[in-house]
């Protein structure tokens, strides 16, 4: 049976009597736009950028940069900026660089990802992790949740369960994005995708 990662959301924020501490690792600041908007009713929200995929070193500032516009419009949301760290998205894919786009390299690159924020969280004592990845619609939601789940396990801080693009969340992202002024990028972030 078909999980329903936005009713799993639902229920855990209907429930919430305070405003826990959520590490939210994004992806970029359109996709986070959405994100943001719907989390901040329900969380204190941290917001990691660590994202070691995007390639090259120009995109990357230039995608932080548009992070830190969405953040100016949301002086609520603290930041925790990571170095650029390519080299170790590159030797997490290494051997799956001729993957197609949405296969193992992705897995790998979701994993990486989450890890760190997992890893983070716990060193933060966060009530919860997540990431802004399930609001596009070229995300597997399902493999992204499943490595939540066991990294939950692992760290010992809960997993945030979550499929953005419901409700018409992406939809909303770039509607957000056009009123801040925000760069879209066209492609997810390493030169394999930018490829395809």
């Amino acid at each position: 049976m078909k999980e329903n990662y936005q009713k799993q959301l639902d229920t855990i924020t209907f429930k919430l009597t305070n405003k826990p501490r959520l590490l939210l690792q994004s992806c970029c600041g359109p996709c986070s736009t959405y994100v943001l908007s719907y989390l901040t009713k329900y969380f204190d929200i941290t917001l990691l950028y660590y994202n070691p995929n995007i390639q090259p070193r120009e995109e990357y500032d230039l995608r932080l940069s548009n992070q830190r516009k969405v953040l100016a419009a949301m002086p609520e949301i603290h930041i925790l900026e990571c170095d650029y760290d390519g080299e170790a998205y590159d030797e997490a894919i290494r051997g799956l660089e001729a993957e197609p786009e949405g296969g193992d390299r992705c897995t790998v690159c979701f994993q990486l990802r989450l890890e760190e924020t997992a890893r983070r969280a716990a060193e933060g004592k966060f009530d919860y992790f997540c990431t802004t990845l399930t609001v596009s619609p070229h995300k597997d939601a399902p493999r992204i949740n499943t490595i939540g789940r066991a990294l939950e396990e692992r760290y010992g801080v809960r997993w945030l369960p979550s499929d953005f693009k419901k409700r018409e969340g992406y939809k909303q992202s770039i509607t957000l994005s056009q009123e801040l002024g925000l760069y879209r990028q066209d492609y997810c972030g390493c030169l394999y995708s930018k490829n395809t």
